[in-house]
């Protein structure tokens, strides 16, 4: 019994981890498309004149705005290195490395979970993705630094992240599903 219950974990965690990798590409997908609209839509002009400051002075300041994944890789890059920095071409291209990491782990995690919980099965993933956003965006990232806190940011700002992590879990589930059920 234990052997079963070890082996259907080990396989709902493997099929967590495709849904994961799968969904954070669908991810990416929406927030280029779908998501960037959704923003634009929600900016006043207020906003864009905003915006638009911010840009102009960090390029008279010589920086480059990173998100929150760029900025894990050169910390991770330096912790590994013991001490080396990398270039921000390098953080550009590390970056997508590390949403797809920390996506295709959680969603392992979710898998892991779908096999000895019922509450998965609510809102098909996308309950899993509002607690991931809420966990990860609103709370992990400005804490340890990586992005402005959720005070520092209009919250009608926050739509696009939800929605594209809404679309997160909701992918995850849908191809854990799917392979757990071809299994």
């Amino acid at each position: 019994m234990r052997r079963a219950r070890r082996r259907r974990i080990v396989r709902g965690t493997l099929a967590g981890i495709a849904g994961g990798l799968a969904a954070s590409w669908v991810m990416n997908l929406f927030i280029s498309s779908v998501g960037e609209k959704l923003t634009e839509s929600l900016m006043s002009d207020e906003d864009r004149i905003r915006q638009q400051a911010k840009q102009e002075e960090q390029q008279q300041n010589g920086r480059v705005e990173e998100d929150a994944t760029m900025k894990v890789a050169e910390d991770v890059a330096h912790t590994v290195s013991g001490g080396q920095h990398l270039s921000h071409e390098e953080r550009k291209k590390a970056g997508p490395v590390v949403h797809y990491v920390f996506g295709g782990l959680l969603g392992g995690l979710y898998g892991a979970l779908a096999e000895c919980s019922t509450w998965t099965s609510v809102g098909f993933g996308t309950v899993f993705g509002a607690v991931l956003f809420a966990a990860a965006d609103l709370s992990a990232v400005p804490a340890l630094g990586y992005g402005p806190s959720v005070t520092e940011q209009p919250v009608k700002m926050q739509a696009t992240p939800l929605a594209a992590h809404l679309v997160y879990g909701a992918t995850t589930d849908l191809v854990r599903r799917a392979i757990r059920a071809a299994a």
